[in-house]
């Protein structure tokens, strides 16, 4: 062989193994990334299999360092390729211009979630039912989409949210007004100077108009004007402009355009500001409504609606707090869900462990409803007789005569019979009076006669119905009977009243010459000489026993005009 044949023989040989070993190790690298490669493609493909990653391949392709909005628009069925993509960005807009941050860990990858808490189950995930419950994707032919009727409010969600004027304003809008200060363009910084501006006017404008509507309203119902009341509509008008400014930022602020980071802490500030001034609204409403409610039951002679005022207030304020606190913890991203079975477990084994208080609250309600007695009325309850001095959640308060205090449990008042001396429409007084039996026929009808004109003369009785008479004959004395009507439902005035007729008879039968009988023994020594009898003398002169009477009662008189009465 020609050793130059060798040569080249040799070198092409070297020259062909080292090609092949070099492409075998292309071969072999290229099997070694192949899992990372499918991983990579797999993380950015499209994905529409579960609202998960159906949202996800709309978001994610809407990105800076990731923007395809032709495989982002994959996620809306039912139209062209191109008035998809429109879709799809403008949703994605709505979304940052409301400050909606979509939280992924919250967001189902179930392929066949269904939705259970609407009217009808289905395949349907709601991404904000708070906020915005009509944006939503559903299952369609084994696949996750946005659904019909978030398509369909896409176009109008965003002429509200962007209204026209913003697109004009940034058109018209020179090249320097877009450099940016502090990170934020000048047109917005412009547009956030005239957003305060206008709030400040609407905030003046709707803090009078409203305290005129409120001090209106509350002259209709009352029909004059209580300064307290002024004083907390006054208070009241301040948050509801307040309330009115926050709504104005909340409809206006995303036409600004800022990023989803600044609109996120924005609206979660202005809803937060919003549910507070909302409580602080609903307590002062309480207290204006328990204000009118006040000036009402003044006008009533029953005090037992008095009495609920407080009870009322502490209700209703304390069930604005509970809805209002509830409300703020799910703005801060508390599951309210949560917390409500919780609570509804709790709040039944606290109740099964307190049945008595629970027993004690339904009989509260009850007395309220039915009204069996009013504050300051004397009733009987069972072994209880007294004054009603007020009425609890769990029990109510009766003053006896003795001034000691019965707490009676509601519940129990609530099933016993009540007697209430409170609700006679006047108190009855019933007595009898003893007279000697040796007091002459004259005199008996004269002391009748002037207990009689005391009962007119009386101010507190009542003049048409009385009784006085002489009815029986007693053990030891002849029977004086006396009833007579108090008009006073008071048990305290009543025994006034009482204490000055009592006096009016004793100086009448004191004048009279006429004594009151007592149990005794009389013995009569009727034939002895020249000794007078031990039983008193009686005069029974007709013109003395008329000027006693007269003089009595005009003496009685006087005295109740000094008393005022």
């Amino acid at each position: 062989f020609d050793p130059t044949f060798l040569k080249r023989f040799k070198f092409a040989f070297l020259f062909h193994n080292s090609f092949n070993l070099f492409n075998m190790k292309k071969f072999l690298w290229f099997f070694f990334f192949i899992p990372f490669i499918s991983n990579a493609q797999d993380s950015t493909r499209v994905d529409i299999s579960n609202p998960y990653a159906t949202i996800y391949t709309h978001l994610f392709f809407l990105q800076e360092d990731s923007y395809q909005p032709e495989k982002a628009a994959k996620t809306i069925a039912g139209y062209s390729d191109k008035v998809a993509m429109r879709k799809a960005i403008k949703l994605k807009k709505i979304l940052d211009g409301k400050g909606l941050f979509v939280d992924f860990n919250k967001i189902s990858s179930d392929p066949n979630y269904r939705d259970t808490i609407g009217y009808s189950v289905s395949y349907k995930y709601v991404l904000f039912p708070q906020r915005m419950p009509e944006i939503s994707v559903e299952k369609i032919n084994n696949n996750w989409y946005y659904s019909e009727e978030t398509v369909s409010k896409i176009d109008q969600i965003y002429k509200e949210i962007f209204p026209w004027y913003v697109d004009k304003l940034q058109s018209s809008m020179p090249a320097s007004g877009h450099k940016k200060i502090l990170t934020i363009e000048i047109w917005q910084w412009i547009g956030l100077l005239l957003l305060f501006l206008l709030a400040w006017i609407i905030f003046l404008i709707v803090k009078k108009t409203a305290f005129l509507v409120l001090k209106k309203i509350q002259y209709q119902i009352t029909k004059n004007t209580n300064l307290e009341i002024n004083e907390v509509l006054k208070k009241l008008a301040h948050p509801i402009s307040l309330l009115v400014v926050f709504a104005f930022f909340d409809k206006v602020f995303a036409s600004l355009q800022f990023g989803l980071e600044i609109n996120t802490f924005v609206f979660k500030g202005i809803h937060i500001a919003i549910v507070v001034f909302w409580i602080y609204v609903f307590l002062k409403l309480v207290h204006v409504v328990m204000q009118l409610y006040k000036v009402f039951t003044e006008r009533n002679h029953g005090k037992l609606d008095d009495q609920l005022v407080p009870i009322l207030d502490n209700l209703l304020t304390g069930l604005v707090i509970v809805i209002g606190g509830f409300r703020l913890l799910a703005l801060l991203g508390v599951d309210t869900t949560t917390m409500l079975a919780g609570a509804t477990i709790g709040g039944l084994a606290f109740a099964l462990a307190s049945q008595d208080t629970v027993k004690n609250l339904i009989g509260t309600i009850m007395i309220f409803l039915d009204k069996p007695f009013h504050i300051e009325d004397w009733i009987e309850a069972g072994e209880v007789v007294g004054t009603v001095e007020k009425v609890g959640f769990r029990s109510t308060s009766v003053r006896a005569a003795d001034t000691s205090v019965y707490q009676i449990p509601n519940s129990k008042l609530s099933e016993i019979v009540i007697n209430n001396k409170g609700l006679r429409l006047f108190r009855r007084y019933h007595t009898n009076l003893g007279l000697r039996y040796d007091t002459p026929p004259e005199l008996i009808e004269a002391f009748v006669k002037g207990v009689r004109e005391l009962i007119i003369a009386h101010p507190e009785t009542r003049s048409d119905s009385y009784n006085v008479e002489f009815t029986g004959f007693g053990d030891s004395a002849l029977l004086i009977t006396i009833n007579v009507y108090f008009k006073s439902l008071a048990w305290g005035i009543e025994q006034s009243s009482k204490h000055r007729l009592h006096i009016a008879i004793v100086k009448l039968a004191k004048d009279l010459g006429v004594d009151f009988a007592f149990p005794s023994t009389t013995v009569m020594i009727e034939n002895f000489p020249e000794k007078k009898a031990l039983g008193p003398t009686y005069d029974i002169n007709t013109e003395r026993t008329d000027a006693v009477i007269a003089k009595t009662v005009s003496d009685f008189k006087n005295k109740l005009s000094k008393e005022g009465m």
